[in-house]
């Protein structure tokens, strides 16, 4: 059984088919890239995936549950994680408090928040972020932080909820290009150890092409290719609408 399986999805705002049969699925420890041009549909595939708008025809399971109907926060609960293309965290904290914000909610403790948030999971937030590399940091603000050590953070926060499924937004985004491939490469790194599923959307086609296990490719809200990134690198439609050029050029059409 697949973690996630997406099965002939469709949305429309008006007379434009945002998402028009949109089927694909993802496996507990794939990191599975979604691709194409503005306006393609990727960020109401993921708004859908996340509880935030519903679709008008087709299903969505996570580990055989359906996942259509339910608000953004039962999603949560069932496991699904999500991060945003500019990072959302609180400036005025610090790196640790921020953690140990997500693990009072994850653990339905908000209403202790005021006499709790610099006590509460302490131990359990430093495990999150010697994970993604920023343990050392735990103690500096968030405002004070380099963009790329924000993404970590926001990472981690991801991971606070325990996901089986995390929905990353153009992760990398801002990034400078080492930056890029080490967060990847700890994404992946994490994809690899917990089992976790990872989908994510990015306009770097480096990133893509050297760090997702599948890529699929959306184009005017249909799904018009998904495979091996090389396979998908070489497919004559998706060059001819995102990639352009020849099968060596690297990058989108429309980034």
């Amino acid at each position: 059984m697949s973690l996630l399986a997406v099965r002939h999805l469709k949305k429309a705002y008006g007379a434009v088919q945002a998402l028009a049969d949109v089927s694909f699925a993802l496996a507990a420890g794939e990191a599975l890239a979604m691709i194409g041009p503005n306006g393609a549909g990727k960020s109401t595939c993921f708004n859908i995936l996340n509880g935030q708008i519903q679709p008008d025809a087709g299903t969505i399971e996570l580990n055989g549950r359906s996942l259509v109907g339910l608000k953004p926060h039962r999603i949560c609960r069932l496991g699904v994680g999500r991060t945003f293309q500019i990072a959302a965290t609180f400036g005025s904290m610090t790196v640790r408090e921020n953690v140990q914000l997500a693990l009072l909610s994850h653990h339905r403790r908000l209403t202790s928040l005021l006499s709790l948030a610099t006590h509460a999971y302490r131990d359990e937030a430093d495990t999150l972020l010697a994970r993604v590399g920023m343990l050392d940091q735990a103690q500096r603000t968030c405002a004070v932080l380099a963009y790329g050590d924000l993404k970590r953070v926001e990472l981690a926060i991801g991971l606070a909820n325990q996901p089986r499924l995390l929905l990353m937004d153009e992760p990398t985004a801002g990034m400078a290009p080492a930056e890029r491939d080490a967060l990847m490469q700890l994404v992946t790194s994490l994809v690899r150890t917990s089992g976790i599923g990872v989908l994510f959307t990015e306009h770097d086609m480096d990133v893509v092409f050297r760090h997702a296990d599948r890529v699929i490719v959306l184009a005017g809200g249909a799904l018009i290719a998904q495979g091996l990134p090389q396979d998908v690198r070489a497919d004559p439609r998706v060059r001819a609408v995102y990639l352009g050029g020849s099968p060596e050029s690297d990058g989108p059409a429309h980034a």
